[in-house]
């Protein structure tokens, strides 16, 4: 790579109205897992076929999809070492609705893996029926949130989790809280990827984010200044393979950007560094160095338009 296209690299950052989308899981009971996210995460069913189900909001008639799931009857939960997803992080509106998650959760009897307060946020931690690893998490005001250097302060600090599920208890008298609010977002990824350099390379240098935070074997990278958009840890994965083709995980994830100058520029830098991509009307699909499919696109996904993506996109 020659001096110029390195700065133009490091120079052209993503637009800062840039977030996650949606994200595509391969699961092996459809059923089973529709009766979690429905029933513990608190998506609605916004489509279903006998192979597919897409998840998400609906309110006054608008659906946000946020979550599909693929049928793999055969598929198996991805081998501890390997490559590929380390969680989903569903962002809730606010304290209050994560309170009366708590307390969904806690009415299911489904299981935590973890809980923690992050500085920046609130998050609790468990996986699905498959082992696909799940954060659900509310946001800290981001003027409480502290900088130094361009990198934001983050920790895994204890969370009294008993105090949100009492404050749960005490709104659920006026409050649907059964259902994920209008405003839940697909707030973050976390990927587990073999080599922290090329994932640094992949998701900054080429994609546009900015490293926003650095830990010993994990890398944080965001747009317009968020915490993070997306976490890439190699704790368990330094080199790892890919997960094996009968695994359930991720299948795909989107990137929303806010304009087509930004699509337009991401495609340039792709071409410079002779990274392949496919190219279709107001997106295009390019896979990390980890065959990870990313889908990058200039507006919020329909419903239907979420299930042709994923029919196109396969994990190769």
């Amino acid at each position: 790579m020659d001096s110029q296209t390195q700065t133009n690299q490091q120079t052209a950052r993503l637009h800062s109205g840039t977030y996650i989308g949606s994200a595509a899981l391969t699961i092996a009971d459809l059923q089973r897992s529709i009766e979690f996210y429905t029933r513990v995460i608190g998506f609605t069913v916004l489509m279903q076929t006998e192979q597919t189900a897409v998840l998400g909001t609906l309110a006054n008639g608008e659906q946000k999809p946020l979550l599909t799931l693929v049928l793999q009857s055969t598929a198996k939960p991805q081998p501890a070492r390997s490559t590929g997803l380390y969680h989903i992080a569903v962002l809730l509106p606010s304290r209050a609705d994560l309170s009366l998650f708590v307390l969904r959760l806690a009415t299911s009897g489904y299981p935590l893996s973890g809980v923690a307060d992050h500085l920046v946020s609130e998050a609790l931690y468990l996986s699905d029926p498959d082992g696909n690893g799940l954060e659900v998490y509310r946001d800290r005001p981001r003027e409480t949130w502290q900088w130094h250097n361009g990198l934001v302060q983050m920790a895994t600090d204890p969370l009294d989790v008993e105090a949100l599920l009492t404050e749960g208890q005490e709104l659920a008298a006026g409050e649907n809280w059964h259902k994920a609010p209008a405003g839940t977002t697909i707030g973050h990824m976390h990927l587990r990827v073999g080599d922290i350099e090329q994932a640094r390379h992949f998701y900054a240098d080429l994609l546009g984010f900015d490293v926003v935070q650095h830990l010993p074997g994990a890398l944080f990278v965001s747009a317009g200044g968020y915490h993070h958009h997306l976490g890439l840890n190699i704790w368990q994965s330094r080199n790892a393979p890919r997960p094996p083709a009968d695994s359930a995980g991720l299948r795909l994830f989107t990137i929303e950007l806010p304009d087509a100058e930004g699509l337009a520029q991401l495609q340039q830098r792709l071409r410079t560094a002779q990274w392949p991509f496919e190219h279709h009307e107001g997106e295009i699909v390019v896979r990390d160095p980890w065959e990870n499919p990313v889908l990058v696109t200039t507006k919020a996904l329909t419903t239907d338009e979420t299930v042709s993506r994923n029919e196109s996109v396969r994990a190769s």
